[in-house]
C-alpha cells in the first residue's frame, strides 16, 4: 500500500501548489474534443504544456510522471481517468476532478464503469456482469519480476520442483508413478510392475548402474533388455548403453538431490509425444498456390515449417531413447468444396518433406448438417467451430489410432477448438495467437457494437479469454506479444482488464505474469531461404523468369507497372493486401518523397490487380486504394505490382534477387505480430527495414542487423530508406555491413531447430507438472465451461440465423 501513497501524496501537493499548471494541462486535453486518448495524445498534450509554460521545469513534476507512465485516459466534463502503468503490466488507475483537482485512487472496475458511461451517454448500466478469473490462480506461483515473463518453464520447475521435493518420499512416489504410467499402444514404457516405490527404484538404479558399467558402451537396448526388465526398466531410458547410464544417473540425481535443470534435462528425454495434432481452422491452408489468398498468408508458413521441424525432433528423441516408433503430426483444417483450384478440397494431404505428417480437412457444417461450400471470412466463422470440434475430433482420433499427445492451437478459432477438444480428451493444450485482434483495432472493444456486423468481436474476444485461459501452455514469438515494452501494451496484456459496454467488463482476464507463457522464436526454412551469396545453391533456372517478372516490358491481367529505369535498386515489400498489413501505407510514403523515387524502384508483391478477383471486402477496398495512388502519384514506370502469389521456392530466389541489385526488403505493417518476411528477407542477406510495433522491434537491431520504421511516421520512414540508399552508394561496404548482420542475427536466435527442441521441451515439462501438481487447474475449467455456455455459445448461434 505504501508505494501508491507516496505518488499520491506528491500528486496531491503538487496540485495544490501548482494549480494554474495543473488546470491548464486537464484543459488542453478537454480541448482534444474526445472522451478516450491514447498515450500519444497525453504525452502531445504534455509538451504543449512545457511549450506554453517556460517559467518552471515541468519534466521533474509528478504531472511528467503522470505524461509518462498513461497509457489512456477517459474524461468527461467533470472528471478525468487515468490508466497508469508504471512498470510492465501493473497498472493504477487515478480519477482527477477537473475543477476541485480532487484526486484519488480508483479500482479498474470503477475506471471501467466511467469508459461504459461515456459510451452510454452518461447513464449507468443496471447491471453488468464482470470477469474476474484472479481467484482462480490466487494460490497458484506467479512470476514477480517483468524480466522472467515468457520463462514460464525455467520458473515452474524451480518453485513446483521444491516444492515437490520437500517431503522426498511423496514426491519421489509422484514421480515414479508418473514414469509408470507411460505407454504406447500395447507397449510398456520406462518401468514395469515390478518396481513399487521409491526404494525400490533407487535400488533398480544401482543395480542396473553395476551391470552397465563394465560394458560396451555402444551396445544397443536390446543386448541387456532382459536384464533391464527383470530389474523393472523398460525401453525408453536410451538407444545405447552410453544413453541408457546417462538417463538413470539424471535420475538419481534428482532423486538425492532434485534441481530444476536436471528435472528439465530428464523429462525431456521422456518418450512421451508420439503423436500430435495442430489446429488451424480458418482460411486457404494448402502446400502450393494459397499464400496471399483472404486469410492465409504467414500463418500457413509457420505452421508448415513447424511441422517438419517437429517431426524431425520426435523423431530423433524416439530414437535416441530407444523406441522404434514412426511419429504423427495431423494438421487439422477445413475442407472447402469451392477450392478454387487448390487442394483445400482433398480431405487427406501428405506434407511434403515429412514421413508421417499430413493434412486433415474437415468441412464446416450448417445447423442441418449440410457442407459450407464456400470460403469463409475469419471474423465469420464462429457459428460453425464447435460442430468442427466435434467432428474433427472424431476423425482426428481414428486417423491418428488414438488421441493425440499434445494439441496445438493457432489463432483465435484454432485455439477455440483446441480448448474444446483437449477439454473432452484429457491432453495437454499448447496455445500460439499469431496474432490478437483486440490490438489491432483501436478501441476495438468499446465500440465493439459499432463493428458487430463485420468483425463479431463480441464472439473473438470471448473465445480469446477461454482459450488462453483454458491452455496448459502459451508459445509466444517475442517478449512484446506478451507484455509489451516499456512503454507499449502488450497483446496478451490487453486483455487483462477491459470492457465491452452492454455485454461484460473484464477485471481480471489474463495475468501476463502466469509461468504459462513461454517465448519460443520460429525461423524460416533453412532449405529455401539462404543468403544470396551461397552460389552453389542458387536456383539459376528461375533468373530468366524472374527477370522478366521483375523488368518485363509489359503489364498484364495480374501486373501493373513497367519500371522505366532498371539500373535503380530495388525495395521490396510482398503481404497481403489488407489494412493493417499497410502495403498501400507504403506505397502512399513512396509516391510522395521525390527523393526516394529518383533512388529506387518498388517492387510489390501483394493481393491482385484485378479487384474482382477477390472474395474479400476488405482486400477489394484495399486494391481499389492501390489503383487510385498509382494513378494519383503517376507511378507506373517507378511501381511494378505483382498481383500473383508466390511459391516459397520461387519467393526465395526473389529476395536474393533483389539482394543482388543491392535492394531492401520493406515491412511497414501497422501492427506484426512476429514478422516471418523479415526472418524470410534477412536470412536471404537482404537488409530489412521493418515496422516498429510488434515482433520487428525485437528482431531486427535497429542500426546494426535491420532498421526499424514507424508506420504512423511515413515521411520520416521513408527519409530513412532514402538515407540508407545514399549511405550504400557512397560506401559499398555499409550494405554489405548489414547483410552480414542480419544473417547472423537469424543464425543466432531464429532457427527451426531450436524452436523445436524447446517445444517438445516443454510439452514434457507441463504434461509433468499437470500430473504431480494442481496445474490443471479444474476449479477455472469449470468457470470457463460455463463462461463458454452462457456467453460464447448463444452469440455464436446468433450469427448464423
Amino acid at each position: 500500500m505504501s508505494q501508491r501513497i507516496d505518488p499520491l501524496q506528491a500528486a496531491k501537493e503538487y496540485l495544490v501548489q501548482h494549480r494554474d499548471q495543473a488546470l491548464h494541462f486537464l484543459h488542453l486535453l478537454q480541448a482534444i474534443g474526445r472522451p478516450f486518448l491514447l498515450r500519444s495524445n497525453i504525452q502531445d498534450t504534455f509538451t504543449q504544456l512545457c511549450e506554453d509554460d517556460t517559467s518552471d521545469d515541468l519534466q521533474s513534476t509528478p504531472l511528467a510522471t503522470l505524461s509518462e507512465s498513461c497509457q489512456e485516459a477517459a474524461l468527461d466534463r467533470a472528471w478525468v481517468c487515468f490508466a497508469l502503468r508504471p512498470r510492465i503490466a501493473r497498472w493504477v488507475y487515478v480519477r482527477l476532478h477537473i475543477e476541485t483537482l480532487n484526486v484519488e485512487i480508483i479500482s479498474v472496475s470503477e475506471f471501467l464503469a466511467f469508459k461504459e458511461r461515456l459510451i452510454n451517454g452518461g447513464t449507468d448500466s443496471e447491471w453488468v456482469l464482470e470477469v474476474d478469473l484472479e481467484p482462480f490462480s490466487r494460490q497458484f506461483y506467479k512470476l514477480r519480476e517483468s524480466d522472467s515473463i515468457g520463462h514460464g518453464v525455467e520458473f515452474l520447475n524451480r518453485h513446483l520442483s521444491s516444492r515437490l521435493f520437500e517431503d522426498l518420499g511423496k514426491g519421489g512416489q509422484r514421480l515414479l508413478d508418473f514414469l509408470t504410467v507411460h505407454k504406447y499402444r500395447n507397449q510398456q514404457l520406462m518401468l514395469n510392475d515390478v518396481v513399487e516405490n521409491v526404494p525400490e527404484l533407487r535400488t533398480a538404479l544401482r543395480q542396473a548402474e553395476t551391470r552397465l558399467r563394465s560394458a560396451d558402451q555402444t551396445l544397443p537396448w536390446e543386448s541387456v533388455a532382459q536384464d533391464l526388465r527383470n530389474l523393472g526398466f523398460e525401453p525408453g531410458w536410451g538407444d545405447r548403453i552410453g544413453r541408457i547410464r546417462d538417463s538413470m544417473r539424471l535420475l538419481l540425481d534428482i532423486l538425492e538431490a532434485p534441481s530444476p535443470l536436471a528435472l528439465e534435462r530428464f523429462l525431456g528425454r521422456v518418450p512421451m509425444v508420439f503423436s500430435l495434432a495442430i489446429l488451424s481452422p480458418h482460411g486457404y491452408f494448402g502446400q502450393s498456390g494459397v499464400l496471399g489468398r483472404p486469410d492465409t498468408g504467414g500463418q500457413v508458413v509457420y505452421i508448415l515449417d513447424q511441422v517438419r521441424a517437429l517431426e524431425h525432433e520426435m523423431q530423433r528423441r524416439l530414437r535416441e531413447q530407444g523406441i522404434d516408433i514412426e511419429p504423427q503430426i495431423l494438421v487439422l483444417t477445413r475442407l472447402i468444396p469451392e477450392a478454387d483450384g487448390t487442394s483445400c478440397d482433398q480431405r487427406l494431404e501428405p506434407i511434403v518433406g515429412t514421413s508421417n505428417a499430413r493434412i486433415l480437412r474437415v468441412p464446416f457444417r450448417s445447423k442441418r448438417g449440410d457442407i459450407i461450400p464456400h470460403w469463409i471470412s475469419r471474423f465469420d466463422i464462429w457459428p460453425y467451430l464447435e460442430r468442427y470440434a466435434t467432428e474433427a475430433q472424431r476423425e482426428m482420433l481414428a486417423e491418428l489410432g488414438g488421441r493425440p499427445d499434445l494439441i496445438i492451437g493457432n489463432y483465435s478459432d484454432g485455439n477455440l477448438v483446441a480448448s474444446l477438444m483437449s477439454q473432452q480428451l484429457g491432453v495437454t493444450q499448447c496455445n500460439i495467437a499469431h496474432a490478437l485482434e483486440k490490438t489491432k483495432y483501436l478501441f476495438s472493444d468499446l465500440f465493439w457494437q459499432e463493428n458487430e456486423d463485420q468483425h463479431h468481436f463480441s464472439c473473438q474476444f470471448t473465445a480469446d479469454l477461454i482459450a488462453m485461459n483454458s491452455a496448459d501452455f502459451i508459445i509466444t514469438s517475442t517478449y512484446q506479444e506478451i507484455a509489451g515494452t516499456d512503454d507499449t501494451l502488450g497483446q496478451y496484456e490487453s486483455h487483462a482488464a477491459f470492457t465491452m459496454p452492454g455485454l461484460y467488463r473484464v477485471v481480471e482476464g489474463i495475468d501476463v505474469y502466469d509461468p504459462k507463457f513461454n517465448i519460443v522464436s520460429p525461423g524460416a526454412d533453412a532449405s529455401v531461404y539462404f543468403p544470396y551469396s551461397d552460389s552453389g545453391r542458387r536456383l539459376g533456372h528461375l533468373q530468366a523468369t524472374i527477370e522478366e517478372l521483375v523488368y518485363g516490358s509489359k503489364a498484364a491481367s495480374d501486373i501493373r507497372g513497367v519500371l522505366s529505369d532498371p539500373d535503380k535498386p530495388l525495395l521490396f515489400t510482398m503481404a497481403r493486401m489488407d489494412q493493417i498489413k499497410n502495403v498501400t501505407g507504403f506505397v502512399d510514403w513512396y509516391g510522395n518523397s521525390p527523393q526516394l523515387r529518383k533512388q529506387a524502384n518498388l517492387l510489390v508483391v501483394s493481393g491482385h490487380v484485378d479487384p474482382g478477383r477477390s472474395p474479400d471486402t476488405e482486400e477489394r477496398a484495399q486494391i481499389e486504394l492501390m489503383h487510385e495512388l498509382m494513378d494519383r502519384h503517376g507511378l507506373d514506370g517507378q511501381v511494378r505490382w505483382l498481383g500473383q502469389h508466390l511459391e516459397k521456392t520461387f519467393a526465395g530466389e526473389l529476395y536474393r534477387f533483389i539482394a543482388d541489385r543491392r535492394g531492401a526488403f520493406i515491412q511497414p505493417a501497422l501492427f506484426e505480430a512476429f514478422g516471418l518476411t523479415v526472418i524470410e528477407a534477412m536470412s536471404s542477406g537482404l537488409p530489412t527495414f521493418a515496422t516498429c510495433f510488434g515482433g520487428p522491434l525485437e528482431i531486427i537491431e535497429d542500426g546494426l542487423s535491420g532498421f526499424h520504421i514507424d508506420p504512423n511516421h511515413g515521411e520520416r520512414a521513408t527519409l530513412r530508406i532514402s538515407e540508407f540508399l545514399q549511405r550504400c552508394e557512397q560506401e559499398p561496404e555499409y550494405w554489405l555491413r548489414i547483410s552480414e548482420n542480419g544473417l547472423q542475427r537469424v543464425a543466432d536466435h531464429y532457427t527451426w531447430e531450436r524452436y523445436a527442441e524447446r517445444m517438445m521441451t516443454l510439452s514434457r515439462v507441463y504434461g509433468f507438472w499437470k500430473y504431480v501438481s494442481d496445474l490443471d487447474r479444474a476449479e477455472m475449467r469449470r468457470y470457463l465451461q460455463m463462461f463458454y455456455g452462457l456467453e460464447f455459445r448463444p452469440r455464436a448461434q446468433r450469427l448464423e440465423n
